[in-house]
């Protein structure tokens, strides 16, 4: 049953949406043609880059009316988002849109000049609102906002402990005693009056000690 309503669910003409997606951005692929001279396409390649922005266009505009639709009732109630998520993830904003976001990121790396003239980037930028304000009602967001923004392994505890700490006694650190223990290999750092123990992150860091 699983089977039969996913296959229902995903029709016919949804899928030869996705078959042609795929033509476009293949026709697209630089492959052998890495060689041409810069700046310069072939009047077939810049016509599959007008048919993308074409297709990009007419996707962005059916995204665009579906989402505040889907918006507004998922902010119903929880439950509300969890059905409407789901039929939105079988729509074509959850099945072409994903692979069409990271299709034109894949040809923009490989040919950002073709990319440029074809113009569906900025057809495509016009659905962040939209998306965001959907994204905003998922359940947990303040939390994984948090882990996003948090550093590995240091600024995750300090959101989520630093806070209890507020009551316990402060600990006053001398100028001196804080130059002896960076000198005994320690790392602290002075950040608006409070001292710091960056060590563990210093080993985690990308950018260096001396940086930090």
């Amino acid at each position: 049953m699983d089977h039969e309503h996913c296959s229902k669910e995903r029709s016919a003409s949804l899928d030869l949406l996705l078959r042609f997606q795929r033509l476009l951005v293949s026709k697209l692929y630089p492959g052998d043609c890495v060689g041409q001279v810069p700046n310069t396409y072939s009047p077939d390649l810049l016509g599959i880059g007008s048919l993308l922005k074409k297709y990009t266009a007419l996707l962005c505009t059916h995204i665009g009316d579906i989402l505040p639709v889907a918006t507004s009732i998922a902010s119903t109630s929880h439950r509300h988002f969890a059905e409407v998520s789901y039929v939105v993830d079988g729509d074509l904003t959850g099945i072409l849109l994903p692979e069409l976001v990271v299709s034109v990121v894949l040809l923009l790396s490989k040919n950002a000049g073709l990319m440029q003239e074809a113009g569906a980037i900025p057809l495509l930028a016009g659905l962040l609102e939209h998306l965001d304000r959907f994204d905003h009602l998922a359940p947990g967001k303040e939390r994984d906002d948090n882990e996003d923004l948090a550093w590995p392994g240091i600024m995750g505890s300090f959101f989520t402990g630093q806070s209890c700490r507020n009551n316990e006694e402060v600990t006053l650190i001398r100028k001196a005693d804080l130059e002896n223990h960076n000198k005994d290999g320690g790392f602290w750092t002075v950040i608006d009056g409070k001292v710091y123990d960056i060590k563990d992150f210093q080993t985690q860091s990308l950018t260096g000690g001396s940086i930090l």
